[in-house]
């Protein structure tokens, strides 16, 4: 029986450098939770920003589907980064990343700070970010698998995720 070589390629600074300039850069992605009534994947689109020390979080409102499974499982994952508007969609790069969530809610005495972050990136956010359903998700992140491109896949750590 022959071998398949393995796909996964080993973590290069390129690499690394690449799934932290998708997080960095992303403004929105696909957060996907657990279904609490059926156990079946959900994804979702939210907003997706970074605290200051580089990791993601969203602004997530009481109401939706996908904040009542996080308080259920808070295991979840964000795929980030989109295709450009030329070529074909799977050649561009994207990171999945496997994390697990918690929150802050207003009068947490990070919320302030949390708050004055993510407005530097969504700005038309100050429509609802005091609403008292809305608080902010953290996602820590457990590991990440990069995909740059066609035949570009790398699998990294949460260490290889930090902030430098």
């Amino acid at each position: 029986m022959t071998k398949v070589p393995s796909p996964i390629r080993p973590t290069t600074p390129e690499a690394i450098a690449l799934a932290r300039g998708l997080l960095r850069d992303a403004r929105f992605g696909a957060l996907g939770v657990t279904d609490p009534e059926t156990g079946a994947p959900h994804v979702t689109r939210i907003a997706v920003g970074t605290t200051p020390e580089g990791q993601p979080m969203t602004l997530i409102s009481d109401l939706s589907a996908h904040t009542k499974a996080l308080k259920r499982s808070r295991a979840c994952s964000l795929l980030l980064g989109e295709p450009g508007p030329k070529g074909d969609p799977l050649t561009h790069p994207r990171v999945t990343l496997a994390c697990t969530a918690s929150f802050v809610r207003h009068g947490d005495p990070a919320h302030a700070g949390l708050r004055a972050n993510y407005l530097k990136t969504h700005p038309k956010a100050h429509l609802y970010i005091d609403f008292s359903d809305f608080q902010f998700a953290l996602f820590a992140i457990e590991k990440a698998a990069l995909n740059g491109g066609f035949g570009k896949a790398f699998h990294l750590t949460a260490e290889d995720m930090s902030k430098d």
